[in-house]
């Protein structure tokens, strides 16, 4: 006799469809564009399951970043400590920069910041969710090198990051400059020479 279908599974399958139709739809048509009714035509589900699970396409288009994302949903974090900060910081850079240039990725970021704009619960589920441990995870990589010596001991390390990442945000933002592993190495020297321990 067959088995009933699993319904957890059968859920499960549904909402994956859904991140996968925000990422794709967001990418083709871009996200003013986008619609729920577009969402679940292209997922193969109904309105109904969609508006089960998130309430409104920002929410929707923030999950299928978050799936995209290194971070995931378990917020595993981490970043690489060889012992050495410098190698280690050009690393993430190098690799921020490559994401960011990632059509893949770079849309459904673009449409996420454009919504989180206007919409505070957004905002704050972005710090809760992804934005907040990504940084926590930061943070940790920066006091292990402030406990070598490897930085300055009073370094505020949130206006830290600031420093290091907002530079690539803006340019990423603005369009202004294209984002390359040589300007990730820039990025990384530029902070290490304003945080390393004074002589």
């Amino acid at each position: 006799m067959p088995k009933d279908p699993d319904p957890a599974r059968r859920s499960e399958r549904s909402r994956q469809a859904i991140l996968e139709a925000a990422r794709e739809l967001v990418s083709e048509v871009g996200y003013a564009r986008v619609s729920i009714e577009a969402i679940a035509a292209r997922a193969g589900v109904g309105k109904q399951t969609i508006y089960r699970w998130w309430r409104g396409k920002g929410a929707v288009v923030f999950d299928a970043f978050l799936a995209l994302s290194e971070a995931g949903e378990s917020g595993g974090v981490t970043l690489p400590d060889t012992g050495d900060i410098e190698a280690d910081l050009k690393t993430v850079m190098r690799a921020t920069v490559a994401e960011f240039a990632d059509p893949a990725f770079e849309a459904p970021i673009r449409a996420l910041n454009m919504e989180i704009v206007s919409d505070p619960e957004l905002a704050a589920q972005y710090r809760e969710r992804l934005a907040g441990p990504v940084d926590e995870a930061k943070k940790a990589r920066l006091r292990s090198a402030q406990r070598v010596g490897q930085l300055a001991a009073d370094v505020d390390l949130d206006l830290a990051l600031e420093l290091l990442y907002a530079p690539l945000y803006q340019r990423w933002l603005q369009r202004s400059g294209p984002l390359t592993p040589a300007y990730a190495d820039a990025l990384v020297d530029l902070f290490l020479k304003a945080t390393r321990p004074s002589a």
